[in-house]
């Protein structure tokens, strides 16, 4: 029986996105974007977005098309604020934590944090995921980030 796997992220800038297009091309699964309503462009949107991470808010999303309750596995990804995830992946997951059968996440991050998200991920979607993935964004713009293919092979190879 073959996998149903969905990969959501949520892309302020692209860095996330990229590595999003990347799974869902390795893993041939479907792909969406997570959509948040707020403007967070520019430099005022990235400080809104870090102080919004950082209290932990939620935010209003595009209601998504693709019910996560259809798929094995959903691959979330979103980049680190404020060493937290996008409140945009948090509302994902907060509203969706219970259509989950299994997760694993990835992260994008200028510097530090990616522990402290992934734990952050982990409560909230209630989950362990099976796997985790982060780059920097200087990896993602130099295409050098490493544990890409182990991160792929772990989701193959997951029992389901």
């Amino acid at each position: 029986m073959d996998k149903k796997i969905l990969v959501v992220y949520y892309s302020r800038t692209g860095t996330t996105k990229k590595i999003a297009q990347e799974i869902a091309e390795f893993l041939s699964c479907d792909i969406e974007e997570i959509i948040d309503q707020k403007n967070r462009s520019g430099i005022k949107g990235f400080m809104s977005g870090g102080k919004d991470a950082m209290k932990r808010e939620l935010t209003e999303i595009k209601p998504i098309e693709k019910d996560p309750a259809n798929y094995d596995i959903i691959i979330i990804g979103t980049p680190v604020w404020a060493a937290n995830m996008a409140p945009a992946v948090r509302t994902y997951i907060m509203q969706n934590r219970e259509k989950f059968k299994n997760v694993a996440f990835f992260c994008t991050t200028g510097g530090t944090g990616v522990e402290k998200t992934f734990i952050e991920m982990d409560v909230a979607a209630k989950k362990q995921p099976i796997a985790t993935f982060s780059a920097t964004t200087s990896e993602v713009k130099k295409n050098t980030y490493q544990r890409f293919k182990e991160f792929i092979e772990k989701i193959k190879s997951f029992e389901i």
